[in-house]
């Protein structure tokens, strides 16, 4: 079975995370190896760069040092997990690539998407991931799942992102479907509206289908 570089997407609270990691544990039962990861982060200098990306009020650094900063993650998480996690054989299930870097940034802070390439270029070759799960949300229900949860970057539970207007949101979750769009190929989008088990029932059915697809 050839190994598979799977990204899971979609705004924070739209249960990305939750089903990637539901996602590793049913090809683990199922006899298939694979490695899970997340951006920006994912190695030493990666998660150091990451509290860099989430820390400070929302106005502290602009879309172009943000794309830069996720784009130093992602060269470092390429050269020292997901190369060769793929390279052993194992299946990669990353949470966030490239794609969120175009939906926030791209769509969300203004960057253009060939500045975005460039940078893509440059950091990861042009690597594309075989298989993309898109998890769609309203923004407004993403945010109550997402404080609900919390997070560990700020003491109040939230981080830099958490600040930004539901308007903002919009524009990324307006980008992250028009990828899809462009991309069917690789693209599966997840309607996350529904309870846990009805999207996990989603990703089980995509996951099969591309699994028995293999050679």
């Amino acid at each position: 079975m050839c190994p598979l570089f799977i990204t899971f997407e979609g705004l924070d609270g739209s249960g990305k995370s939750t089903h990637l990691r539901r996602a590793a544990e049913w090809l683990r039962q199922r006899g298939v190896e694979c490695t899970t990861t997340h951006e920006p982060g994912g190695t030493t200098l990666g998660d150091a760069l990451r509290a860099a990306f989430l820390t400070g009020e929302p106005d502290t650094i602009d879309g172009t040092v943000e794309a830069l900063i996720v784009f130093a993650s992602r060269r470092q998480h390429l050269r020292e997990v997901i190369e060769p996690a793929l390279a052993a054989g194992k299946h990669v299930l990353c949470d966030r690539f490239t794609d969120s870097t175009r939906a926030y940034q791209g769509f969300g802070r203004g960057l253009t998407m060939d500045e975005i390439d460039s940078l893509d270029r440059i950091a990861t070759g042009g690597r594309s991931p075989d298989l993309t799960l898109l998890f769609d949300l309203d923004p407004e229900a993403a945010r109550t799942r997402s404080q609900q949860g919390g997070s560990a970057i700020r003491p109040d539970g939230g981080n830099r992102l958490d600040a930004e207007s539901l308007a903002f949101y919009r524009r990324v979750r307006e980008g992250y479907i028009e990828l899809a769009e462009a991309h069917p190929e690789r693209f599966r989008v997840i309607d996350s509206s529904g309870s846990k088990e009805a999207t996990f029932g989603q990703v089980e059915t995509v996951l099969r289908t591309v699994l028995e697809a293999q050679p």
